[in-house]
């Protein structure tokens, strides 16, 4: 497949799934406008970079993966920025529908709550998280039933008020 064509397939699939890497991205970030950035720099990464695509087929993992490093890189970059005398006087957090999951996602570690996101919330196939985060397969599944485990005790916890 030449470029142009290859070009064309990674902009079809980021149109039709705009909205689900926007929620990828938002997992991490918990920002609309933050997740909104990730998106719109992760979409130039994507379309700057398919000619390094080597398989059609590989478009929406290649896609995932480049939202959960640009998510993580904003992570990283901002952590390093802050700084007590620029905190804002007042803001809004953005709302979530299920803040009990949100919040036992933190007991997470990184990569267990990007296995999560990507099996649960892009309802991505163990094969595609394995290829996004450059694991084995076996790998992925033993992380992501550990992880299952952690927000299974997470949110009892938080149902019986401890």
């Amino acid at each position: 497949m030449n470029r142009a064509a290859l070009q064309d397939k990674v902009e079809e699939e980021i149109l039709s799934s705009y909205q689900s890497l926007y929620r990828l991205a938002f997992t991490y970030v918990k920002n609309r406008d933050d997740a909104m950035d990730i998106v719109q720099e992760s979409v130039y990464k994507a379309i700057s970079n398919s000619a390094s695509l080597r398989s059609q087929k590989a478009i929406r993992s290649w896609l995932c993966r480049i939202v959960v490093n640009t998510s993580l890189d904003f992570l990283r970059a901002r952590t390093q920025e802050v700084s007590t005398d620029q905190v804002p006087e007042s803001g809004r957090e953005d709302t979530y529908q299920d803040p009990d999951l949100i919040r036992a996602l933190e007991v997470l570690e990184e990569r267990e709550r990007t296995i999560v996101v990507l099996r649960f919330f892009q309802e991505l196939k163990l094969q595609e998280i394995a290829e996004i985060t450059g694991e084995n397969l076996n790998t992925v599944k033993t992380a992501l039933y550990r992880s299952l485990k952690k927000l299974k005790i997470a949110l009892e916890g938080e149902q019986s008020g401890e």
